[in-house]
């Protein structure tokens, strides 16, 4: 079925430009123009996070915060081997999966570390790409609470992982 829904919504935009007796190409082409000016607006934004995470990890940065703050994570009773997850998720989805999926080879899909690596990956969000696009794309500049209250509800999310992990595996 879902093969079938751009081709629908396609033919059912050009009926309704008919309908209307509008020119349903050219109001498509509009559309794609202002799509392109999205995606210049954000590129930069996006070139930036991506610099920054490969910057982090090529230099060990994430790795020694990761050791800094591991009797941290062990007190909140997260896992400390997922401590550079807890770190990455935030800023870029991609380099927590990569992240995520190192964490499952060294110590196993069935290991408490595993399941709880598995468990944040999806119940968080890349919180800083997720700003920058949205509040880019509608031109916000101020994010006020928004940033404070998504890292928050991040570790929410990280916590409640290890949590419901722990119960499940007993």
């Amino acid at each position: 079925m879902t093969d079938y829904i751009v081709p629908v919504l396609l033919l059912t935009a050009s009926l309704l430009a008919l309908r209307k007796q509008e020119n349903s190409y050219d109001l498509l082409l509009d559309g794609a123009a202002d799509g392109l000016k999205l995606l210049v607006s954000l590129v930069p934004t996006l070139i930036l996070l991506l610099t920054a995470v490969t910057m982090l990890r090529a230099s060990g940065a994430m790795e020694a915060i990761s050791k800094f703050l591991s009797p941290v994570f062990r007190f909140v009773g997260i896992p400390p081997e997922t401590a550079m997850l807890v770190l990455i998720r935030p800023i870029s989805g991609s380099a927590a999966l990569a992240v995520g999926a190192d964490l499952m080879t060294q110590y196993g899909v069935d290991s408490l570390v595993g399941r709880t690596a598995a468990v944040m990956l999806g119940s968080t969000e890349t919180t800083f790409y997720t700003i920058s696009v949205y509040f880019g794309a509608a031109g916000i500049k101020k994010t006020r609470y928004t940033l404070p209250a998504a890292l928050f509800a991040d570790f929410v999310g990280f916590f409640m992982a290890s949590v419901t992990v722990r119960l499940f595996m007993q």
